[in-house]
Order: C-alpha cells, then structure tokens, then sequence
C-alpha cells in the first residue's frame, strides 16, 4: 500500500510541475518577414523594386533588422541598377506609432545609350514616424545624409509603407 502510494504522489507532482515548466519562445518566434515591391510602367519608362526585410522583436516596443533592396530603371536609353543593404531599429513607444530609424548604403550602376557612367556609392540615414495599425505602417522618412548630386531620389523626404507578418 505504501509503495502505491508512493508511486501515486510521485505521478502527481510530475504532472504538477509540468503545469509550471512553460516553453520558452524560440529565436524564430519573434522574427518577422516583410518588404516591399515596387512596379512602374510607361511611355518609355520601367521601374522595378524589391526590398525584402526582416526584423527581430525584443519586445513589444523595440525591433530591429536587416534588408535588401534592388532597383531597376530604364526611361529611353538610360538605364540604372541600384543594390542595396540596410539595418532597421524601430521603436513603438504607443501602439499606433513606429518611429523609426534606417541606415541604408546604395551601390549605384548607370548607363545612358553607349555611355557608362562611373559606379558609384552612397550612405542614407533615415529617420521617421509612422502610424501602425497591427502588422502595417505607413508614415514619412526623411534622409539626414541626402545630397542631391549622388542620390537617385528627387528628394531627402520619401513615403514609408511597411508590412511585416
């Protein structure tokens, strides 16, 4: 009776310490994956992006990550490949506002008919905010570091639109 009994109380604090062992998240659990792409098409003129990115969430309020971006452009004979990497931070300090925090380096490739332009590289610091609705925000960056002789944008503020699952 004492041995069955032993084995019983033994079971049930087995089953009771199961109860209060939880699983801990692994890395991949707070990872998330996103990006954007981009398609533009007219009279002489084609424009392709993609930017894919994924970030790792510290916490509720903190994230940050890693991107790739890749342009294309071709507007007559002009013709232009832009490769890129960048680190994100964002920081969600209420639930509807990212601000955020994007240093990029941009590795620019031109040509014009028979005509190559030197290769060249730029860095871009981007700081922004953005309204956040779940996995979603859209908002304004602007670039600290623009200059207007090397970028390939018409200005140092641009649309944020972000989407991350």
């Amino acid at each position: 009776m004492r041995s069955l009994l032993f084995t019983l109380l033994f079971l049930v604090s087995l089953t009771g310490f199961s109860q209060i062992i939880d699983k801990q998240p692994s890395f991949w659990d707070n990872v998330q994956f996103g990006g954007g792409l981009g398609i533009g098409i007219g009279s002489n003129r084609t424009t392709i992006s993609v930017a894919p990115s994924a970030i790792y969430n510290f916490n509720p309020q903190f994230s940050l990550g890693i991107g790739a971006s890749y342009l294309y452009s071709k507007n007559n004979t002009y013709k232009s490949n832009v490769f890129g990497a960048s680190i994100l931070s964002f920081y969600n300090p209420l639930e509807q506002l990212q601000i955020s925090a994007e240093f990029e380096h941009l590795f620019v490739s031109q040509k014009s008919g028979t005509l190559k332009f030197p290769n060249y590289d730029y860095p871009a610091l981007y700081l922004g905010a953005a309204y956040r609705v779940g996995n979603f925000s859209a908002g304004l960056r602007y670039d600290v570091l623009y200059n207007e002789n090397k970028s390939i944008y018409a200005s140092a503020f641009s649309p944020i639109f972000r989407f991350y699952f």
